[in-house]
């Protein structure tokens, strides 16, 4: 399938002119267990800083916010990135945090030879890789990443608060929740809002990251994890085809949005569409961890305990 490569594959490109294989796990303590094993030749890339720019309240832009064009132009040229490497990206949970992240970020500069491994570090140890310790350093490009347009392919949180599904949703459900209607006359029906966590957090029975339980008002739940068979690999693009149709038919791909916690686990799905062809469709970058944290409707909230 386009842009994934299986690791059976991936030795041919171990050490290879122009190719840099990053490893982009994430967590707590994601660069101590980059050192301790990772594949061979495999660079460290950061989700936190490499590939988020904080701000010190995750109500301005969510917990991972993009770096602005320039400094992510740096950062590639840092970690050895031109227009004419390949890329090769994993990480440690099926791609979803943060390879697809990484993978998307690529893409979003216009960059063509990215690939995503099919499968984690746990496949390619059940492969047969052989991991080594210690830490890669790039070699830097000679001069920075020609910068891409992140604005062509994201969507802020006052758009997002403009394509709420309808005005009863918005209205009632906020009404219920004690929260600020929006202007109805910025409400358009025509876009989907895609929420891919999993079932219980967007239901709102918990929330063990950001502060408040909940969705969006008229997004829908399609958990990323329905991207991926019970060996971790992608589902085949008939069945993510079959997977989609029933919940896309109709919408115009440039209509859908892209929502998760913060950003990072909605890029594998973004990933997936690209597998079957849908393109145009937007992520929101600030996310659930923007969303809650300013005083907008929502639908099932409720504190963290």
């Amino acid at each position: 399938m386009a842009n994934l490569i299986e690791f059976l594959s991936l030795s041919s490109f171990v050490g290879a002119a122009e190719t840099v294989i990053v490893d982009a796990r994430s967590g707590p303590d994601a660069a101590r267990q980059y050192q301790q094993g990772h594949l061979p030749g495999a660079i460290f890339v950061d989700v936190e800083t490499d590939l988020s720019s904080k701000t010190a309240d995750a109500a301005d832009g969510g917990r991972h916010p993009l770096p602005d064009a320039a400094s992510f132009s740096v950062t590639l040229q840092r970690l050895g990135i031109t227009p004419s490497t390949t890329v090769i990206i994993y990480d440690n949970s099926q791609g979803a945090n943060a390879a697809a992240r990484f993978w998307w970020m690529l893409r979003a500069f216009g960059h063509q030879s990215v690939f995503l491994t099919n499968g984690d570090l746990n496949t390619a140890i059940a492969a047969g890789f052989a991991l080594e310790s210690g830490i890669v350093d790039p070699t830097p490009a000679a001069a920075p990443y020609p910068p891409g347009r992140w604005q062509d392919h994201v969507v802020d949180m006052q758009q997002i608060r403009h394509c709420l599904k309808s005005e009863q949703a918005c209205a009632g459900e906020s009404a219920a929740m004690g929260r600020p209607n929006f202007p109805t006359d910025k409400i358009n029906s025509e876009h989907l809002i895609v929420d891919v966590r999993e079932s219980e957090r967007y239901q709102g029975f918990q929330e063990p990251i950001d502060l408040i339980a909940g969705h969006i008002p008229g997004a829908i739940n399609i958990p990323w994890r329905q991207n991926i068979d019970e060996t971790g690999k992608f589902r085949d693009v008939a069945e993510l085809k079959t997977l989609y149709s029933k919940f896309l038919e109709g919408v115009a791909p440039e209509k859908i949005i892209l929502q998760c916690g913060s950003g990072v686990s909605a890029c594998h799905t973004l990933f997936a569409f690209h597998l079957i062809g849908i393109k145009g469709a937007k992520l929101y970058v600030g996310s659930w961890s923007e969303w809650s944290r300013n005083n907008n409707p929502m639908v099932g909230g409720g504190d963290k305990p």
